[in-house]
């Protein structure tokens, strides 16, 4: 019966895959904020503000394979699956695009700190190896996806699951709704950037949300079902591993690790 269940759980993912890859086959433009796009004094803004959460990260991180070394195939998982969904860009409208981040299922499984290291050094890979964002705009597109976007799931989980909400419907409200925070996030970027000469931070965020709604709140629902699944896999296949990760959860009084 498990056997059935990941194949069907393997085939959606893949049928999901399929279609955020090549379903809509335009000429892609990468979604991060561009490198050299923000102006100087805003992209060494959100570097000073992005850098103490990896800072903590690295910490954090750095005590989790420490104590628990077993663990490291979960957090590779957990940063790979961002890597890949992060990299798959649809095309938006006006040049720009939008894509998944897949960072929820990792800030549900080690908390938002540890996910901060892992989107950074994704955000950073991408920068270097796919021309996927920049390394002056690293600060901002990391505090969008990697800091803003993982405390969120992480924040959204716990709150369903204290009111009630079941395991399944609380990571997918936790992926789907942190997706869409990190449009919002980057408009906010985008709009105090660059201001509208009439109607300033409001026109221009309202023009600039309003782009990527349109793309992402289908991709923001895809990236939620997705992460079902793989929650799915996971309780299936590597269920000592998420027991000693509640373990290590209720040792820290349920906060993140």
């Amino acid at each position: 019966m498990k056997r059935k269940q990941a194949l069907v759980s393997l085939t959606l993912m893949g049928v999901i895959s399929f279609y955020l890859v090549i379903g809509l086959p335009k000429p892609a433009y990468a979604m991060h904020i561009m490198e050299g796009f923000l102006p100087v004094q805003w992209a060494i803004f959100w570097w000073i503000v992005a850098l103490p959460f990896f800072i903590l990260g690295l910490r954090s991180l750095t005590r989790i394979t420490q104590a628990n070394p077993q663990l490291k195939l979960l957090l590779a998982l957990a940063g790979a699956f961002t890597f890949v969904l992060s990299a798959l860009k649809i095309p938006s409208v006006t040049g720009s695009c939008s894509h998944p981040t897949g960072t929820g299922l990792g800030a549900v499984l080690f908390g938002p700190l540890t996910v901060s290291v892992l989107g950074g050094l994704v955000l950073l890979f991408q920068a270097l190896l796919l021309a996927h964002g920049g390394l002056t705009t690293l600060g901002a597109n990391a505090f969008s996806m990697a800091i803003a976007r993982p405390f969120a799931a992480y924040w959204i989980y716990n709150l369903t699951i204290k009111l009630g909400g079941k395991d399944k419907i609380a990571i997918f409200l936790a992926a789907a709704i942190a997706d869409l925070l990190t449009y919002v996030i980057t408009s906010i970027q985008l709009a105090l950037a660059f201001p509208a000469p009439v109607g300033g931070f409001i026109a221009s965020f309202t023009k600039f949300a309003g782009i990527f709604a349109i793309t992402q709140v289908p991709l923001a629902i895809s990236e939620g079902l997705l992460t079902v699944l793989v929650w799915n896999w996971l309780q299936s296949y590597n269920p000592q591993e998420l027991e000693l990760l509640q373990l290590i959860k209720r040792g820290n009084g349920n906060e993140s690790i």
